[in-house]
């Protein structure tokens, strides 16, 4: 039992570690520097090693349908990926990352850009890489496993308990601030981290995109009115464009019918002479 626990731990570690990798790549093509990505202070992102752990332990049994594989291993990460945002924002009055402008996004947490690289990770985990990590892991002896993942375990967590702390301090700084309902509580509360210690000052680097919660709701409720105003814009083009036309109709319509009665007031007035001049005869 215990071998599978120092296993399970260092297979989540791994994925940890490979998912900083892929970070903090990403964001050097992005921002053109680096940056020491994740809630943590060490080279991991836990939620990728907690994602690697569900496929593992959920979808190995689809290793024989790669189709199901790839929707289920999108699926479980996408709503990992959600949840986390969800109770992060609900605790740290926060927002940490947000694809609101990214096409087909639920609420600025998840998007399709995201979640179809997480199919292509499940299978290349479940096809590729836990067949070497287990191998991996398997070439060492019980001892040299065991005092591995008692070090890794350690510093991982003082890790935890030094980042809670400084995530608590980024909270209290959004409590102070949450009554300042304007576009200057983001910038505000980052100028707060800033004077905090170095790593404050790393947590607040590893998420640029860092957003007190209160201008979200602003932004998004401004994006929301832009909509509306912008279809309201629409209809009343629409209703405009339609009262022109029908007053084009009346126009020609009383037109022609103006024609009609002077064509039927000619005739009668014809007929009014033609009949004058009978009786005259």
């Amino acid at each position: 039992m215990l071998e599978v626990i120092e296993l399970y731990f260092l297979l989540f570690i791994s994925y940890a570690f490979l998912g900083w990798c892929m970070e903090v790549i990403c964001k050097l093509i992005q921002y053109k520097r680096f940056i020491n990505r994740g809630f943590l202070i060490g080279p991991y992102c836990p939620i990728y090693g907690w994602g690697a752990l569900l496929i593992t332990i959920l979808l190995q049994k689809y290793n024989n349908d790669p189709l199901t594989l790839f929707i289920l291993a999108m699926v479980i990460c996408s709503i990992l990926e959600y949840v986390t945002s969800y109770f992060m924002e609900k605790i740290f009055k926060a927002r940490w990352w947000d694809y609101s402008t990214k096409k087909f996004n639920l609420n600025g947490r998840i998007c399709l850009n995201t979640m179809i690289p997480f199919g292509l990770l499940g299978l290349l985990m479940i096809y590729v890489i836990n067949p070497f990590l287990f191998n991996l892991y398997g070439s060492f002896n019980k001892e040299v496993l065991y005092t591995i993942t008692i070090i890794i375990a350690t510093i991982f967590i003082i890790d935890n308990i030094v980042s809670l702390v400084i995530l608590t301090s980024v909270r209290e700084d959004n409590k102070l601030l949450e009554k300042d309902n304007t576009e200057e509580m983001s910038k505000k509360v980052i100028e707060r981290i800033k004077s905090h210690n170095i790593l404050s000052r790393r947590l607040l680097a590893a998420f640029p995109d860092f957003k007190h919660i209160g201008v979200v709701i602003k932004e998004k409720t401004k994006k929301t009115k832009d909509i509306i105003n912008k279809h309201i814009s629409k209809q009343e083009k629409v209703m405009k464009d339609t009262e022109e036309q029908i007053k084009k109709i009346e126009k020609k319509y009383n037109s022609k019918l103006a024609k009609v009665r002077e064509k039927s007031n000619k005739k009668i007035i014809k007929l009014s002479e033609k009949d004058y001049g009978n009786k005259q005869k």
